[in-house]
């Protein structure tokens, strides 16, 4: 169902780094990050913590807890959004809040500080529309309704 996850969270100089880290791993528990020392737009300092999930057992618990863990209503706006969260070559992008990640829980964001996730869906051919028929098929019936 799903090739890779990648995964991108930026710290701040205000955020504790152990608590993000923390937070990434609630999401995804076998993450090993790649820390990448940056500089924003007003110069202040920041880390970059990048990596990619591929194995197939790591990326089946990541979807399993992501339809657990998420309420209905996330559920099926997820669902209703996949058109706008899916590009061409099949990626389907979502950001998770950093802040609800470190009290153990999920929720999916539009915008704005999150953990960002680009999961790229093993569809063939590696096409929007074929991706958003096969990840469909992991949401419970009554959401497609």
């Amino acid at each position: 169902m799903i090739h890779n996850i990648r995964y991108r969270v930026f710290i701040y100089e205000n955020e504790d780094k152990d608590e993000i880290l923390e937070a990434l791993l609630n999401i995804l528990p076998t993450a090993e990050p790649e820390v990448e020392e940056a500089e924003g737009l007003l110069e202040e300092k920041m880390l970059i913590l990048t990596g990619t999930i591929s194995k197939k057992r790591q990326t089946k618990e990541f979807l399993n807890n992501l339809i657990s863990s998420i309420g209905e209503d996330q559920l099926v706006k997820l669902y209703n959004d996949l058109n706008k969260k899916m590009d061409e070559k099949g990626n389907l992008f979502l950001r998770l809040s950093k802040e609800k990640a470190a009290e153990e829980e999920w929720e999916i964001l539009d915008g704005g500080d999150s953990i960002h996730l680009k999961i790229k869906i093993a569809a063939y051919p590696a096409k929007k529309e074929v991706a958003i028929n096969k990840i469909s098929e992991i949401f419970p019936e009554n959401i497609k309704n």
